[in-house]
């Protein structure tokens, strides 16, 4: 194999190593480095600028077709620079000049500017020549002196002056109702007047002598309203000391006249009275006739110290007690015939008109539900021999010395 060695005289390229600046950096890469450095993504971007990240993206890739609205993507463009803390508008320049994107006349920065310059030479208040150091504004915060109809405006000018036709239309009619109600109508009637009535029809009007009438002076009207003076006053008492009223004879209770209260009474009671007395004086009075016998009396009696409790027939309680020695109690006159318990019943006796019955039960006993009636006690219990019982002979025995 044969090698072709080089010819020394042939040029050699050298190839030199290229720097930074060798290199174009373009708006779209320096602004996903600033973004980068900031670690934003393109939603973190979307999230906080509220713009969409379709047009962040475009405006990396220097894309004005993506925008639907080419008048926002100015403010679009120097929104982002502003949040990447670029230039806003060397960035909105560098983003015309390397898309192409071009807005019309108006929108641009330069126009925007002279308008604003045109508009602050237009506020600005004129310059006075009088020479008064008052008349000169040297403040611009006063206001300009302008006429008196210079804020008034020609439609106000007849909605005031529509208004003011409706108030007096409306004044007009109000009055115009008020005349015709204060109104009074006169109409000639055939009745003859008040006076023609009383004097007559045959009275001649016409003949009355008007001028003999005297002439009332002024003293005469001035008494119309003014009472004459009385030449000695008459002072009448209207009150009186409180102490010397008295209400049985004055106001409200004070009491009615008898005379008047019974003035004819007398003609009209006093024959019917003499007739009742008449009748009952001609019938014979009849004795009464005593058509049952009294109650017999039954009285409860103890010897010896006993308790006793009467109850009535609908179960209450008439009387409870510890009956001393020589104790009695009377019973009440009552329709149906209570019933006793007692303690110690051979001391407890019973006195039906004054006949002694009993005893109620044995020594130290007890007797329940004995009907204190007089056919009961007569029935059940035989007379009480009084030699039999030394205490029962001398309680009665002191009974009958009392």
């Amino acid at each position: 194999m044969v090698r072709r060695k080089p010819k020394r005289n042939e040029a050699q390229a050298e190839v030199e190593p290229k720097g930074f600046d060798d290199f174009e950096v373009k708006l779209g890469d320096a602004m996903r480095g600033e973004r980068a450095t900031m670690g934003k993504s393109l939603l973190d971007v979307q999230r906080e600028l509220r713009i969409k990240a379709s047009y962040i993206s475009a405006i990396e890739n220097c894309d004005a077709s993506v925008f639907e609205t080419p008048g926002f993507v100015a403010g679009y463009v120097r929104s982002y620079a502003r949040y990447l803390k670029m230039d806003a508008e060397e960035s909105y320049e560098r983003f015309c000049a390397e898309s192409g994107f071009a807005v019309s006349r108006g929108l641009t920065s330069e126009h925007t500017t002279k308008v604003k310059e045109r508009k602050s030479r237009m506020s600005r208040p004129k310059k006075q020549k009088s020479d008064d150091l008052f008349e000169r504004a040297k403040t611009p915060f006063i206001p300009m002196e302008g006429s008196a109809l210079a804020g008034i405006s020609p439609n106000a000018i007849g909605s005031s002056a529509i208004l003011l036709a409706v108030i007096a239309l409306i004044a007009y009619g109000a009055w115009t109702v008020l005349n015709e109600i204060q109104k009074v109508s006169v109409t000639p009637v055939e009745q003859a007047p008040e006076i023609t009535s009383t004097l007559g029809s045959g009275y001649d009007f016409a003949q009355t002598d008007t001028t003999t009438a005297a002439i009332p002076t002024a003293d005469a009207f001035d008494r119309l309203y003014r009472p004459q003076a009385l030449d000695v006053p008459i002072i009448v008492v209207r009150d009186a000391p409180i102490s010397t009223l008295d209400p049985a004879e004055l106001g409200f209770f004070a009491p009615p006249e008898i005379e008047d209260t019974l003035a004819g009474i007398d003609d009209l009671v006093v024959p019917i009275i003499e007739d009742v007395i008449a009748e009952v004086a001609e019938e014979p009075v009849a004795d009464p006739i005593v058509v049952e016998e009294a109650a017999p009396q039954i009285a409860i009696l103890a010897v010896q110290p006993a308790w006793v409790r009467v109850r009535g027939a609908d179960g209450n309680v008439i009387f409870e007690k510890i009956l001393d020695a020589g104790e009695e109690y009377l019973l009440p006159q009552l329709e149906d015939a209570p019933t006793l318990r007692a303690g110690n019943s051979g001391s407890v006796y019973f006195k039906v008109n004054g006949e002694v019955y009993g005893p109620a039960g044995g020594a130290g006993g007890v007797a329940k539900n004995v009907a204190l009636s007089a056919d009961n006690l007569s029935g059940s219990y035989a007379e009480a021999d009084p030699a039999s019982s030394g205490d029962l002979a001398k309680y009665l025995s002191v009974a009958d010395a009392n």
